[in-house]
């Protein structure tokens, strides 16, 4: 098994590590190109990549690996032998659990150790390379804005002397409104040794430049003057840093991102004990800065001297102060109500402002702390995952038994992204503190779980339930099973067909098949159809004739009628879909409309195959009368004339 197993794990892992990356480049290819970075850059971003998308791709393997595996037993039928030696289905699993479990293991140290230096290497080496200035390479008749401070428009380049011709420069380095212009034939561009500057050399032009107006005291202010220059070569130094400078990783590994377990529980209790301090001093400043302060700052109650500002609890003030504020204002004056309002309204929007202030502090703590709390239960969801994948794709296998990269891709693909989308909700909740931590990241192996122990129930007891044929013979037997009929000669007749009195039967079977086609169509008005309980009686009539006149010719010693007689159709219940059906039941049903007009546009699909096999009968039973005459079976001397 494990030699079946792992040549298919690598592949699907290496396989689902590449697609991977290539959605890693395809998301930050726009912060890459034009950057000019060293291929050992590159590389480096590649490999710390590779190691943070580990996660994604390995249960993605996973699944698709251990699918392929047993789904190719399935359909060599290997896995058939095994369990018909005895094996059962989990004792052929046992070597693949096993190493399975290993990989789990595996991957919560991964997740513990390698996963936060990571993740601190790669976001550091990003935020760098966003950081760093783009190449210079400055198209033809368009401005160019990546050289900060100025605009630069060249009409037409020569790349072999490296020369810039017919330029145009906008030069807003000081500001907008002592921007520079600047005229040339030509020019050329370079880095100076250190990429800590850009040599622009002009040849042959003008420049025209703001003067700063000179305000003089008691005197209007005059017009902005300007200064023109004519130059033949003129040099121009821009500070352009192009080298690429790594950002200090310190940052990030303070950060969530690049801890370990025992660091992330250690700074989740930490910023509780924070957290609830700041919570408690906020519940205090906000009793200490209630009303009630400003009727008692000390008040006697049982000889006890009571001073609010140190009562913890807005309760308890209530218990020994009894103030009645309307009465209080109501004996003011207007002048004083007024008063009182604006200060109270500035002293609410005071109030109002220190708290959103305090508000703000606490939820960014609390987002802190629920990221680590988010990333303390994924050092431990990877392994999970394995495990809940390979007991997903090993029994599914099983039971489908296709193997190759076909349907196993499939499934495996829709399975993931299933997986997916639950998990960054799951994820998502629990950032945004709408559900606890652990119920959030928990999320998707909570749903796939009982998937994967279903699956392996089933598949351990040979269960059909995701059988292809199983359901396309249940849905043939919803819509109508086209089978059809096997009719072989007898050894024994005990009693011949007779053949006199089954010619005008069938004559009358055929016109009766005629007439019905005539005047039953295949659509049926809905409130009729409900009506008559869904019911053909004489369709119903006609099949019952026609199944007589087959047993009786059934018993005939002619090949050749014999086997014309299979080609009679079988007609099932299909044209009587709610035959058991109480009639008032019926109508009931066909008035509540959304419930009965399902049900209705199925019975004129069994309509349309009903139509289709009295036409069957039709032609059959006249090629049964022509065979009759042909053999002589038939001893009327007005039907041989016609013959």
């Amino acid at each position: 098994m494990l030699q079946t197993f792992l040549p298919l794990f690598l592949m699907t892992f290496g396989i689902c590590l590449f697609i991977v990356l290539m959605q890693f480049l395809w998301r930050y290819i726009d912060d890459l190109v034009g950057k000019g970075l060293a291929i050992p850059v590159l590389a480096e971003m590649f490999f710390y990549a590779a190691l943070f998308l580990v996660p994604m791709a390995l249960p993605l393997a996973i699944l698709l690996a251990s699918l392929m595996t047993f789904g190719n037993l399935g359909e060599r039928l290997e896995l058939l032998a095994m369990k018909s030696a005895g094996v059962s289905l989990i004792h052929i699993m046992r070597p693949l659990i096993i190493f399975i479990g290993m990989v789990s293991i595996g991957a919560f140290f991964f997740q513990n150790y390698v996963m936060p230096v990571a993740q601190v290497k790669l976001s550091t080496l990003l935020f760098s390379i966003k950081q760093k200035s783009p190449e210079l390479e400055i198209p033809e008749g368009v401005f160019y804005k990546e050289i900060t401070g100025f605009n630069v428009y060249v009409k037409e380049k020569n790349n072999q002397i490296g020369l810039l011709k017919d330029m145009m420069i906008y030069d807003y380095s000081e500001g907008f409104n002592n921007a520079r212009v600047i005229v040339a034939d030509s020019g050329r561009l370079k880095t100076s040794a250190d990429k800590l500057y850009l040599i622009l050399s002009l040849f042959n032009g003008e420049s025209f430049e703001n003067l700063k107006s000179q305000s003089q005291r008691g005197k209007v202010k005059s017009a902005v003057p300007y200064r023109r220059e004519s130059f033949e070569t003129k040099d121009i130094l821009i500070a352009f840093d192009a080298n690429f400078n790594r950002t200090d990783e310190s940052f990030m590994q303070n950060q969530y991102m690049g801890k370990n377990l025992q660091s992330l529980q250690t700074s989740i209790d930490s910023m509780g004990i924070r957290l609830d301090s700041l919570r408690n001093d906020n519940a205090k400043v906000a009793i200490r800065q209630s009303y009630l302060q400003q009727f008692t700052e000390y008040k006697s109650v049982k000889d006890t001297v009571i001073q609010v500002s140190k009562v913890d609890s807005l309760e308890l003030i209530a218990q020994h102060i009894d103030v009645n504020i309307d009465s209080i204002y109501n004996a003011l004056s207007p002048g004083k109500q007024s008063s009182v309002l604006n200060k109270t309204k500035t002293k609410i929007d005071n109030m109002r402002s220190e708290l959103i202030f305090k508000a703000s502090t606490i939820g960014d703590e609390s987002q802190r702390m629920r990221l680590h709390k988010t990333e303390w239960h994924k050092k431990f969801t990877l392994s999970v995952a394995c495990l809940v994948f390979f007991f997903i794709g090993a029994p599914l296998g099983a039971i489908i038994r296709k193997g190759g990269l076909g349907m196993p891709v499939v499934i495996s693909v829709f399975l993931f992204i299933f997986y997916y989308i639950i998990d960054n909700i799951g994820y998502k909740m629990a950032r945004n503190g709408i559900w606890e931590a652990w119920e959030g990241m928990w999320l998707s192996t909570a749903v796939l779980t009982p998937l994967g122990a279903f699956l392996t129930y089933k598949a351990a007891n040979d269960s059909v339930i995701l059988n292809a044929d199983t359901y396309l013979n249940a849905l043939k037997n919803l819509i109508g099973k086209r089978a059809g009929r096997k009719i072989e000669r007898k050894e024994v007749i005990i009693y011949a067909p007779d053949y006199d009195s089954l010619v005008p039967r069938l004559e009358r079977l055929q016109m009766e098949a005629k007439q019905y086609i005539s005047n039953h169509r295949r659509w049926i008005n809905y409130f009729n159809y409900w009506k008559s309980g869904g019911k053909d009686r004489t369709a119903e009539a006609l099949a019952q004739e026609m199944e007589a006149i087959v047993e009786e010719l059934a018993n005939s010693d002619q090949n050749l009628l014999l086997n014309k007689l299979m080609d009679y159709p079988i007609i099932g219940n299909y044209h009587q879909l709610n035959a058991n059906i109480n009639p008032r039941l019926a109508v009931a049903i066909g008035i509540f409309f959304p419930f009965g007009f399902p049900i209705y546009l199925l019975a004129v699909y069994q309509r349309k195959l009903l139509l289709q096999d009295i036409k069957t009968v039709q032609k059959v039973s006249e090629e049964v009368i022509s065979i009759i005459y042909s053999l002589h079976l038939c001893k009327h001397s007005d039907k041989e004339n016609k013959v």
